[in-house]
């Protein structure tokens, strides 16, 4: 009865769109209040789910990538993979998915992705003759890539959740699946450009092209400070998060300088909120998991999805597509934190490493960040290129297609996710 408690208070909540957070609080505490547990239990989980050193990385990545937006960042990003892979047919499209690799990166979210690349280049693309539908479809597609890129503070939130597991090996973990989509989504935009007969991009004027690659660099190396510090062992992922973050507001401020520095306290004050909306959901799953633990859910779980099969592949299949079914309908951060506690321990029972389990559960989740009904990435790309939802996830089949390739592949080729931990972080 406490289970049926817990979980359908927290499902009605959230059809009566109370915020998740909300949900999550009132549904523990009315829970704790049926199962006579001591109310100050739960408030201290709550603060204890929130008193980590660890979780001081995440408002360091949330500010750079909030600084490194506000710059012009994504401008410059985008010169430099015009620069690298433009020329070819349908270039502007695969510019589209390579500036997204390189933002994601920095920034480590799909919907800001969507909101600086997409601003720039889905006006672009439409003014060079590329169908709407389809430039929207490219863009929120390859910022569900980016997602995948290091550092991303999503993954620091799977390591809280799942105990501690290395943030370097999952910042590894996820650059080579990243990666592949990526290189999977250019072969499948170069297709389309090629049956749609869609234009070459320009010829760029060869004396702006080492200033466009400067730039670009410079903007880079702020993912290569983080990430080449954590793997290195020199700085823990919170220090590198910091003085990536220092680096990032140089690099901003005083050698772009787009933008003047009265625009930092803008700046911060969005960082401030999104990091109080990303804290206040930690506390309150950090309650809520303790209760999912106090009535065994996740054991209960574990025995259910085996005794549906025994086989290995075909409960790894159920646990896809249990992901996929829930990121559609709710957003990253809290699925993370919410359904890590009750399917690691599946996954590690069939022999699932949690660095690739971490892999496939940012991967599933990605892919619901861009499919409806409550896609945050769709919503952003639609409002930007003035289009139907409908119109769009029409024309989005292919690339789920081309995603749900990758993420079988990275699912049945473990190593996918583990080459680059096994060999950089031992």
């Amino acid at each position: 009865m406490g289970t049926v408690l817990l979980l359908g208070s927290f499902i009605l909540l959230l059809l009566l769109r109370v915020p998740i957070a909300l949900s999550l609080v009132i549904s523990s505490f009315l829970t704790g209040v049926y199962l006579d547990v001591d109310l100050s239990a739960l408030v201290q989980r709550m603060v204890g789910g929130v008193n980590s050193f660890s979780l001081l990385a995440i408002p360091f990545f949330i500010l750079a990538g909030e600084i490194m937006n506000e710059g012009g960042i994504s401008r410059r990003l985008i010169n430099l993979s015009n620069v690298l892979i433009g020329k070819v047919r349908g270039g502007l499209a695969m510019v589209n998915v390579l500036a997204s690799t390189f933002f994601g990166g920095i920034s480590g979210s799909a919907v800001a992705d969507t909101t600086s690349v997409g601003s720039v280049l889905i006006p672009m693309m439409k003014k060079k003759g590329y169908d709407t539908d389809y430039s929207v479809s490219v863009t929120i597609s390859s910022a569900a890539q980016g997602v995948m890129i290091p550092p991303s503070h999503n993954m620091i939130i799977y390591s809280m959740a799942a105990g501690g597991v290395s943030v370097g090996s999952l910042f590894m973990g996820g650059l080579l699946p990243g990666l592949l989509l990526g290189l999977a989504l250019m072969v499948l935009t170069y297709i389309i450009a090629v049956k749609r007969k869609y234009p070459k991009g320009e010829k760029i004027d060869s004396k702006e092209i080492p200033k466009i690659i400067r730039e670009g660099v410079l903007g880079l190396l702020t993912a290569v400070i983080i990430i080449g510090g954590i793997i290195s062992g020199i700085f823990t992922a919170t220090e590198s998060a910091a003085i990536g973050t220092v680096y990032a507001f140089i690099i901003t401020f005083f050698v772009y300088r787009d933008i003047p520095l009265s625009r930092f306290s803008v700046i911060l004050k969005r960082t401030f909120k999104t990091l109080s909306m990303v804290l206040f959901l930690i506390a309150a799953s950090s309650a809520f998991g303790w209760l999912l633990a106090l009535l065994k859910v996740p054991a209960m779980v574990t025995e259910t999805l085996i005794a549906v099969s025994p086989n290995d592949i075909v409960t790894l299949l159920i646990i896809n597509l249990i992901l996929l079914a829930l990121g559609t309908i709710m957003d990253m951060a809290p699925l993370i934190l919410i359904v890590t506690p009750i399917l690691l321990p599946v996954a590690v029972s069939i022999g699932v490493d949690p660095v690739h389990f971490g892999v496939l559960l940012i991967l599933n989740l990605a892919i619901g960040l861009i499919t409806p009904p409550v896609g945050t990435a769709l919503f952003v790309g639609c409002a930007i290129g003035k289009i139907p939802i409908e119109k769009v996830s029409k024309s989005m089949l292919p690339f789920y297609v081309t995603m749900i390739i990758v993420l079988l592949l990275v699912t049945f080729v473990p190593s996918i996710s583990l080459f680059l931990p096994n060999l950089m972080m031992e």
